[in-house]
């Protein structure tokens, strides 16, 4: 199987040998630094320390650990099997509302109207849960809902849309279309998901209170343990056998085809993985900022998570992660000094990375790395 891959997609194997330029090493103990030492920085030094981290920080920084696990997922099917999606927003946006509906149960008789129903539904006057909120208020299912429906949801458009040989820009257009059409049905109020407004004011998690330094210490530090799995896992994938084969389909389908292999089933498994993976990022999401609403779903959202991968530099796993902190960092600084002109800035970032650094960011430091090493010798 190896030789046959190899054999269709000579890049495969110069991929397979190429040395990592910052080292996966290197990214492991920068994340699990930064998980050890922010949070303790926020809890144990005092705010007049000028070692100490804000809440502030904190949270923005797990916001963006949470991007980079969406990251990652986009250069699994766009970096390493040629699927460009403009539809991640939706999978991220599934998972956040069903860890969102487990938060909004846990407020109990603590909302605004003191009553077991949410507060969005007293305002509405419905008299009972919709079915789609049974056992909601139980955090085993909602971890089920956080995996199950995204991933339910990109198996089912993924196996028409790949049996169908759907692929380049029409499958773009087609999961563009799909995360529209969820936007605007999760904007309608009867659908029971909070309208417009969403879900918001969570009190509770895991019964614990949800607004204190130390839950959002934890949150913080998951968010970055399940980036560093994700990344493992990742890794772990695009290097086996099968990872071989994504690749040798996004180079050159027709002659996979020709050799025996199933393309549909080896872009749905990672379609699908790609999928739940946004999902788990988007409940990891949900609890640290405290919101989700249909917003999450605009086509803009996906958008950006595709400029993610392109400005770190996809089908290199650590790039995409690198571009998530760039844009966002970027982002949250350029709306606070120049907010009227971060969408300029976002899309001259793309072009300039379309045209002049197509590898993105990453490959940049790797080309630089390589002129110096012949600098040397």
């Amino acid at each position: 199987m190896s030789s046959i891959v190899h054999e269709l997609n000579p890049s495969v194997r110069a991929a397979s040998t190429r040395p990592g330029a910052l080292g996966p090493r290197l990214a492991i103990a920068a994340v699990l630094a930064v998980l050890a030492l922010l949070p303790a920085a926020n809890l144990l030094l005092p705010e007049g320390s000028a070692l100490h981290v804000s809440d502030y920080a904190i949270t923005l920084i797990g916001k963006m650990l949470c991007y980079a696990i969406v990251a990652l997922a986009m250069d699994l099917v766009w970096g390493y099997a040629g699927i460009l999606s403009l539809g991640h927003g939706l999978f991220f946006a599934l998972g956040g509302y069903g860890m969102g509906m487990y938060l909004m149960r846990s407020i109990g008789r603590d909302g605004v109207y003191k009553s077991d129903l949410p507060d969005f539904m007293v305002f509405l006057d419905w008299k009972a849960l919709p079915w789609h909120w049974s056992f909601t208020e139980h955090f085993a299912w909602a971890l089920l809902l956080v995996v199950a429906v995204p991933g339910l949801v990109a198996f089912v458009f993924g196996y028409f849309a790949f049996r169908s040989r759907i692929k380049g820009v029409y499958f773009s257009i087609i999961t563009q279309a799909l995360t529209y059409a969820a936007m605007l049905l999760f904007f309608r109020n009867e659908t029971g998901f909070g309208g417009n407004n969403g879900f918001t004011d969570f009190k509770r998690l895991l019964g614990m209170p949800i607004a204190t330094g130390e839950m959002r210490a934890a949150l913080f530090a998951l968010s970055g343990l399940t980036l560093v799995g994700f990344y493992l896992l990742g890794r772990a994938i695009v290097r086996s056998k099968f990872g071989r084969v994504l690749e040798a389909i996004r180079d050159a389908e027709s002659r996979v085809m020709f050799c025996g292999y199933d393309p549909l089933w080896y872009k749905l498994s990672i379609w699908t993985l790609s999928a739940v993976m946004c999902g788990i990022a988007g409940a990891l999401y949900v609890p640290q900022v405290g919101i989700i609403n249909p917003s999450e779903m605009s086509p803009a959202n996906s958008i950006e998570i595709a400029i993610w991968a392109a400005v770190g530099g996809r089908g290199t796993l650590v790039g995409p992660i690198l571009g998530a902190f760039i844009v966002n960092g970027s982002k949250s600084w350029f709306t606070v000094a120049f907010p009227e002109y971060w969408l300029y800035f976002l899309g001259l970032l793309f072009v300039v990375v379309t045209l002049f650094l197509p590898k993105g960011v990453l490959g940049l430091l790797r080309s630089l790395r390589g002129r110096r090493q012949e600098g040397v010798r």
